[in-house]
């Protein structure tokens, strides 16, 4: 889907590994401050088609179809979980030449609707560093509810870190299998 004139969006496939490692690489530093620490194999082409094709998640990239389909962001959906839980865990990231252009919460959006619509999620969580108040924007743009502070839970930059813990409720239909 496109989300600009020049911005796509889509599910990643193999084929996007190298693309998508670039774009790793590229914002290395810009990310250190927000990302758990990365071994070196995180930024290789093998590690990413790794994670595009890892089973419990779901993975869509960013294209600037104008930079010849550069890749300028991710967002994901990890931990999915089916059953009475039918959840998942967000995570998204935009290149740091990119900010401030209204990509990600267009590709939230788009990875909430694929999350109850083509998964049958009734929820998507995601958590924030306390002091990453953009994401929090982003996020309360796109209706997730703050419900909860976890101390020292991810480490982060040298240090655990606290996060604020946020939900979106997407339906309140009953699982797939307890439908009819």
């Amino acid at each position: 889907m496109l989300i600009t004139p020049d911005i796509e969006l889509r599910r990643a496939v193999p084929e996007d590994a190298q693309a998508l490692a670039d774009a790793v690489v590229r914002n290395r530093e810009f990310m250190k401050t927000w990302e758990p620490y990365r071994s070196e194999e995180y930024y290789t082409a093998q590690e990413q088609a790794e994670r595009i094709a890892e089973p419990g998640g779901a993975l869509w990239l960013l294209f600037d179809r104008a930079a010849g389909g550069r890749v300028v962001g991710r967002a994901a959906l990890n931990g999915i979980h089916l059953g009475p839980l039918c959840s998942a865990s967000l995570g998204y990231w935009v290149d740091s030449d990119y900010r401030g252009r209204g990509l990600i919460p267009a590709a939230v959006e788009e990875v909430c609707r694929a999350a109850r619509d083509e998964m049958g999620l009734h929820r998507v969580e995601a958590g924030t560093l306390t002091d990453n108040e953009a994401s929090q924007r982003v996020l309360a743009k796109c209706g997730f509810v703050r419900y909860g502070l976890a101390p020292n839970f991810l480490h982060i930059n040298g240090g655990w870190r606290d996060h604020v813990l946020f939900q979106r409720i997407l339906h309140d239909d009953p699982p797939a299998y307890g439908r009819g």
